[in-house]
């Protein structure tokens, strides 16, 4: 999945000749944390944050601050073309909570972590009606073959697999499956050597 497919278009932005009231104020009212600040040509100049905006409101009035004395300048971005993947590991690696997406120094859009989040919960079908069967798979030759063909012959229909980390020669991986009852498929797993750690119908 890429970003622009993600990611908010045409986001609220703002000058950097605005004062730091009225950029409390688009905030507030937009019910947003993260405020571009661009250009008369859309170029990218900086980021506000709503905490560091609150931080200095109170200097702010007794000091001769700007927006562009508390904008985060060169901020991270990100393109448009670029895989969520990509930005879920900057998001998750550099501790931000969003970051601008540029395309040719213009602003296109925006992107945050409860857009990535979003998208992990779709992908995963979290929210959708469906079952669970968590199973510990080791390395033989057409072990995870073995495994689906095992859920698949006793009624699970899966929607998506996932995985932890490769650990000292196994996995457990995470089947989702379509609404059922898993306690027929939990056995069958059981009784051809599979160690199921969790199952939820």
């Amino acid at each position: 999945m890429k970003i622009h497919s993600l990611m908010i278009p045409d986001p609220i932005t703002i000058k950097s000749n605005a004062s730091i009231q009225e950029a409390i104020e688009l905030m507030k009212i937009n019910s947003i944390r993260h405020l571009p600040v661009i250009s008369e040509k859309k170029q990218l100049k900086g980021l506000l944050t709503l905490a560091d905006l609150k931080q200095g409101l109170i200097p702010s009035m007794v000091a001769d601050l700007t927006l562009v004395d508390l904008m985060i300048r060169n901020p991270i971005t990100i393109s448009p073309d670029d895989d969520i993947e990509t930005a879920a590991q900057i998001i998750y690696k550099k501790k931000i909570s969003g970051m601008p997406v540029v395309k040719n120094h213009k602003l296109v859009g925006i992107i945050t972590e409860t857009d990535i989040l979003r998208a992990f919960i779709d992908m995963m079908g979290i929210l959708n009606a469906s079952s669970r069967i968590d199973v510990t798979i080791g390395d033989e030759p057409d072990a995870f073959k073995k495994a689906v063909q095992i859920i698949h012959d006793k009624g699970g229909d899966i929607i998506n697999v996932g995985q932890t980390a490769r650990e000292t020669g196994k996995r457990t991986y995470y089947f989702r499956l379509s609404a059922c009852k898993t306690g027929v498929i939990r056995n069958a797993l059981e009784k051809e050597g599979f160690e199921v750690v969790d199952a939820m119908d």
